[in-house]
């Protein structure tokens, strides 16, 4: 047999699809109304940056994309016995990437449980396992920690991306693609799972501090997505949710330190620029343009929307710039409502629920029969990761 025999039988023939989803947040919940005075209390801070942080967290509850509540890892009890992580700059890393070697995997396994159930197929099926999160870095990683509590497979392949920040849905959605593709008969486990207690610190010493801390915490919350990603669903058995038509990443020209995380003593240790909304606004036509180009599709209302939800200025901004009609956003607006952003993951929920509303209204394919869509996620580079979808729902 030829070389070139053997390649063509090694891969699929149709594309990789999205089999099954699965989503999971820890049990406590936090209204954002009441946020601002749980934050002071816990982290036993007394200074003139609440009135600013009450500020931040009541913009946040906008008519538009207002966030009511979020789930967080962290509790009173938790800050009180690690007194470090509630402070601004104390040594506590130790403590928080202990505490990430045991919780984020124990969460991405609630997310997988759920996506297998769905796929309803035994887990010794799946051939590949990706594992993508921004709280901790270890060796063994995440991937091995979450095979050992699931119990999978020892020959499963594993692959465990770190700190690609909120482009990391896209990122896993990318590669499971090309596995899945390539791999005849492959079945990817996709997991993400982000608890923010890593970077959770109490407010700076002064307002002409960096404030990203109180703005990240009025946005970020913890919560892990699952999905299996295989080519040629088996008749009868597996059910189609998304096709993946195309993927591509794009760093946005000139966006250095947009976004930036350094993991030191007290944590991870972010900023964030005001730039962010106008970056992603101005730049995100092109990456839309370059991915719908063979397709013919430039009309950007003709199509069903799953995006990252990085903050109310960002999706106001993103619909303003492209014209969008209101409900193009409204699945991204609701996990943004009820689940803050969740960093790699958030974008995942978004799938769900568009999905979730297209099983409720009854619709043969998602959008008011609009079966061609787009998942967007952005971050750190600033990056981009574009996701064309078809929905077979």
């Amino acid at each position: 047999m030829r070389v070139d025999e053997i390649r063509k039988l090694q891969r699929a023939e149709g594309p990789a699809t999205v089999l099954a989803i699965g989503t999971a947040t820890p049990p406590n919940c936090y209204h954002q109304s009441s946020f601002p005075d749980f934050y002071f209390r816990a982290t036993n801070s007394d200074t003139d940056l609440k009135a600013k942080f009450q500020r931040i967290c009541k913009t946040s509850l906008c008519e538009k994309s207002k966030i009511r509540k979020r789930y967080l890892h962290v509790t009173e009890e938790l800050l009180q016995e690690n007194p470090n992580m509630g402070s601004y700059s104390a040594p506590s890393l130790d403590a928080r990437q202990e505490m990430m070697t045991v919780e984020v995997p124990k969460l991405g396994k609630e997310a997988a449980t759920r996506a297998i159930k769905e796929w309803a197929q035994p887990k010794s099926k799946l051939t590949h396992l990706i594992f993508s999160t921004s709280t901790g870095g270890h060796m063994p990683g995440a991937d091995y920690q979450l095979a050992k509590l699931m119990d999978l497979s020892p020959s499963i392949n594993r692959l465990m991306i770190y700190q690609q920040g909120c482009f990391g849905g896209g990122t896993g959605l990318r590669i499971a693609k090309d596995l899945a593709e390539n791999n005849r008969g492959a079945r990817v486990l996709v997991v993400w799972s982000e608890i923010t207690t890593i970077g959770f610190r109490g407010p700076p010493p002064d307002s002409d501090s960096d404030i990203s801390i109180l703005v990240g915490h009025a946005l970020f919350a913890d919560g892990a997505a699952a999905v299996v990603v295989g080519s040629d669903p088996i008749p009868r058995v597996e059910k189609g949710l998304f096709e993946l038509v195309h993927t591509t990443q794009t760093t946005i020209p000139d966006s250095e330190g947009a976004i930036e995380g350094f993991t030191r003593e007290a944590g991870l240790v972010y900023h964030l620029s005001k730039r962010l909304p106008e970056l992603i606004s101005e730049n995100i036509e092109k990456c839309l343009v370059e991915a719908f180009r063979p397709l013919g599709i430039s009309d950007w209302n003709s199509i069903f929307w799953a995006v990252h939800p990085g903050g109310p200025k960002i999706l106001d901004r993103v619909e303003e710039r492209l014209g969008l009609e209101p409900e193009k956003l409204r699945p991204t607006r609701h996990v943004l409502a009820e689940y803050g952003n969740m960093w790699s993951g958030s974008v995942v929920f978004v799938l769900d629920e568009i999905r979730r509303r297209s099983v409720k209204n009854g619709s043969r394919t998602v959008g008011d029969g609009l079966d061609c869509g787009v998942l967007l996620g952005f971050g750190p580079g600033l990056t981009v990761e574009t996701v064309v979808l078809r929905a077979l729902i």
